[in-house]
């Protein structure tokens, strides 16, 4: 099971430091390192959020989402994007900015972290509206249920998550930006892109789940219905936009420990690459449903980071405070978990749960 599942990662993370070995030596070989692990600690709630989407698809789409999706993460998030935000925010060419990257390292930096408002605004709307969307239905196991369930019956008003994240980005862009209009301009398409893609996923999803006959979904092993074609692509590209947004965090802040272009992408590659397949473990290990807290622990997690990410647009928030909360919140769900199955409270309330929902690949 570990070799199966994480052998890619174990290529990958002997190539990348192998090449950054050879790159820069021992300094390159130890600052991937250290990239790598801040990628994991960053981005673990990342890969629990992302094993409840990807227990839906079929197994063929799971290895798409460990090989064109970490060629995605890797090349796409890590290397392509922040050139792209470079260029665009600098009013220069791709390859301008490129060249910025290799040879005056600072400049790329500073230039990337000018930009940083506007990411941020991005990514922590695309967050805020996933957590929103988690808190405001009602489930059948509450972590914090003293707060769980008060949120969740006041979540039956229509829209309210659309408002509150609206309000959220107003008061940033008014009280933390320098620019509040390119600030809200991105906000605004982090919210439209997060309503688009999870809207097209559970579209696809729910037509799935009426019509188990329909050529875009089949049943796994265990008689779960998983998407395939139209469905599992855009559950597929939902992941891909929820990774985007949660490596923003990653990515600005490697720059902290190295801003060479070349050993960021090869941490950050790395890190991304163990948190592809910690997510395929979680599945297949059925982790999730074993312990019912750790998606509540996840998404309070993102929750977190949206806010920080928020604040971050005026002020800086360290990235050991991001991501010591989102893994302090993620353990403590573990905890619970623990003591509720120690307690028999797991018993025949989860066995239905476990049922539905386990893929068994």
């Amino acid at each position: 099971m570990i070799l199966r599942t994480f052998g890619w990662s174990f290529g990958v993370t002997a190539a990348g430091l192998l090449t950054a070995f050879l790159y820069d030596g021992l300094t390159g070989l130890a600052l991937v390192a250290i990239l790598a692990v801040l990628e994991i600690s960053l981005s673990f709630d990342n890969a629990v959020v992302n094993a409840k989407v990807l227990e839906r698809m079929s197994v063929f789409w799971q290895k798409i989402f460990l090989t064109i999706g970490i060629a995605i993460a890797v090349f796409g998030m890590r290397l392509v994007f922040p050139l792209a935000i470079v260029a665009i925010t600098a009013g220069m060419s791709p390859f301008e900015a490129f060249d910025l990257a290799l040879n005056d390292e600072k400049a790329y930096a500073h230039a990337l972290e000018s930009a940083y408002p506007m990411i941020a605004a991005f990514g922590g709307m695309f967050l805020l509206m996933l957590f929103l969307d988690f808190v405001f239905q009602e489930h059948d196991h509450q972590w914090l249920a003293w707060l769980e369930r008060p949120l969740a019956r006041i979540g039956k008003l229509d829209q309210l998550a659309v408002v509150i994240a609206g309000t959220a980005l107003a008061l940033a862009g008014g009280y933390f930006a320098d620019n509040p209009g390119e600030v809200m301009i991105a906000g605004v398409l982090g919210m439209i892109t997060y309503i688009l893609v999870n809207g097209l996923g559970e579209l696809f999803e729910g037509a799935g789940d009426l019509d188990e006959d329909d050529e875009d979904v089949k049943k796994g092993p265990n008689g779960l219905v998983v998407a395939t074609g139209k469905a599992a692509f855009f559950l597929f590209l939902y992941l891909e936009v929820l990774d985007a947004s949660f490596s923003f965090d990653g990515v600005i802040g490697a720059f902290a420990i190295s801003t060479n272009l070349i050993i960021i992408a090869l941490g950050l590659g790395i890190g991304a690459m163990y948190i592809r397949s910690l997510t395929v473990y979680l599945v297949r290990k059925g982790t999730l449903h074993e312990y019912v807290y750790l998606e509540h622990g996840a998404m309070w997690a993102i929750g977190a980071l949206a806010v920080c990410m928020l604040i971050s647009i005026g002020h800086h928030v360290p990235e050991a405070i991001t991501g010591g909360l989102g893994a302090g919140l993620i353990i403590a769900a573990f905890i619970s978990s623990l003591i509720r199955n120690r307690n028999g409270d797991a018993g025949d309330e989860a066995a239905p749960d476990k049922q539905l929902h386990s893929t068994g690949v």
